[in-house]
């Protein structure tokens, strides 16, 4: 897994649209298209490429294409104290390397949207915090991970189970 590193590459993440969202945290996602991928599905030009391109820069913003990159955005305004943005990003972090083999081959971009209540959790970094934090995260992550090929869940209504007088 890459980190994204430049505000070029955050842009092109944040342009892809958005993959999913709790209560304090929204996914964006942008899917990697190399340039013989984009001439052989027909795109005139990929999102990376665009911002590439506006910036004035013929270097690729992802050099790496066959994995996930991942970024954290956690603004001042929903989180004031500095030991709670850089905890927030450090779960953020630790999370997406938990669910790393399973996330598609795209830019992501975590940004927290809400600020977790100070009533709630008054302390800066309290386990409750953590918790409440990693529990939502693993929530976010879990909604973008791709379906598995030949696994998919059948639904048995209550009433289609095994009957006595059929055994």
């Amino acid at each position: 897994m890459q980190r994204l590193q430049t505000r070029a590459q955050y842009e092109a993440a944040m342009a892809g649209g958005t993959a999913s969202r709790t209560a304090h945290f929204v996914l964006h996602r942008a899917v990697l298209v190399t340039p013989a991928q984009a001439g052989a599905q027909g795109v005139q030009e990929s999102s990376e490429a665009l911002v590439s391109r506006l910036r004035g820069n013929d270097k690729p913003l992802f050099a790496v294409h066959d994995e996930p990159w991942i970024g954290a955005v956690v603004p001042k305004r929903w989180a004031k104290r500095a030991v709670t943005r850089n905890g927030i990003k450090r779960q953020i972090y630790a999370v997406s390397a938990d669910f790393a083999t399973r996330l598609p081959s795209a830019a992501l971009v975590v940004r927290l949207r809400t600020e977790f209540a100070r009533t709630q959790f008054p302390s800066a970094w309290s386990d409750a915090l953590k918790a409440s934090v990693r529990g939502e995260l693993q929530q976010l992550f879990a909604k973008v991970i791709p379906a598995q090929a030949g696994t998919q869940s059948v639904v048995i209504p209550a009433k289609a189970g095994i009957q006595e007088g059929d055994r």
